[in-house]
């Protein structure tokens, strides 16, 4: 067993343009205030990463790492959450994910899609300047429209989706694997890669690549009543990194998973900041922890309810109580006869 690192905190909800969250230095200085080890860094926010000089320039990186670690912070993974979106798109929401792109790209999702695996190509070769293990990305989406449909979804509609996109992602997961990147796609609503089972399509389509992983958010099984905990038993070989998000879910005669187009305020299903919530952090900190689990567990505040200062607040010490510290010899050691294995074959009557 291993010992979890952390804690550290996702920096895309808390970017802005005011100090201390304009820029890499101030943010850093302001994670690290909170009692917070590292930092994993949205790679499309321009006020606090360049993408392109990452990739290109060792020396860029090394000014990076330089940044945080005076201030006493790792960097944990660079997220493309944004550009991975884009690199599958259906029509349905080409108007609504526009935004995720530069300006002179919205209108054309052919060159739209060109850029985010562009995008995707220089996240592998930066992370590997930075020295990193594992990227965040989402998988986008071509069969979500159809995810409860009527009428019925006619034959062979999801295999289509799915073989196109493990085409678009598999040159994607080779240039991982030169950079030698863990390629980890977080399991979440709104992607076809959003439970156990659609994961085990996807895996299948890219032969099994063995840089294609998971990043493990529990707060989003929640919200569509997911056994998390069994997910870790079942996927832990495939689990590389780890969003410490709470939420809640309270169902009634209005609504269930599908929310009533409510907002996040009114949702049966709904985020919330750490603790404020029903996942059960100790089942899945002991869970990662039995099975080896050695990455992050890096905060993702997104709550209705309490401000993100205060969520980020309170989460560096909430995750510090709940890392395990793994053991390191099995309890009843000293209880050891020192047995060999000819006595072995003695106590079984074999000799």
């Amino acid at each position: 067993m291993k010992t979890i690192q952390g804690p550290a905190i996702f920096l895309a909800q808390f970017a802005g343009d005011t100090a201390p969250f304009n820029t890499l230095d101030n943010i850093a200085g302001w994670a690290a205030s909170l009692g917070y080890k590292g930092v994993q860094i949205p790679s499309w926010d321009g006020r606090l990463f360049d993408l392109k000089r990452a990739a290109e320039s060792k020396v860029y990186c090394d000014d990076v790492l330089g940044t945080l670690g005076r201030v006493g912070l790792q960097l944990t993974e660079l997220s493309t959450h944004l550009q991975g979106q884009l690199v599958a798109v259906h029509p349905a929401y080409d108007l609504m994910f526009d935004g995720f792109a530069p300006e002179q790209m919205r209108g054309n999702p052919r060159t739209r899609q060109a850029w985010a695996v562009e995008q995707l190509r220089l996240a592998a070769r930066a992370s590997a300047n930075l020295g990193l293990k594992a990227h965040a990305t989402f998988s986008g989406a071509l069969a979500w429209p159809y995810v409860y449909p009527w009428p019925q979804r006619p034959a062979g509609l999801i295999e289509t989706a799915f073989g196109e996109l493990a085409s678009r992602w598999l040159p994607i997961l080779n240039a991982f694997g030169e950079a030698g990147v863990d390629l980890c796609f977080e399991i979440h609503p709104g992607e076809d890669l959003h439970d156990g089972a659609t994961f085990e399509m996807f895996l299948e389509r890219v032969k099994n690549h063995p840089r294609c992983h998971v990043l493990f958010d529990p707060s989003h099984f929640v919200l569509q009543q997911l056994n998390y905990l069994q997910f870790i038993d079942l996927y832990h070989g495939h689990i590389k990194m780890f969003h410490v998000k709470d939420a809640e879910f309270h169902s009634s005669g209005r609504q269930g998973v599908y929310g009533g187009y409510q907002p996040w305020v009114d949702r049966a299903g709904r985020f919330r900041s750490l603790g404020d919530g029903q996942v059960d952090f100790r089942g899945i900190f002991s869970k990662l922890t039995q099975h080896g689990f050695a990455g992050w567990a890096v905060l993702e505040w997104e709550c209705c309810v309490k401000s993100g200062e205060q969520g980020a607040a309170e989460g560096a010490p909430f995750i510090a109580r709940h890392i395990i510290r793994a053991a390191s010899q099995s309890f009843d050691d000293f209880a050891g006869s020192g047995a060999d294995q000819a006595a072995n074959r003695r106590m079984m009557g074999l000799e």
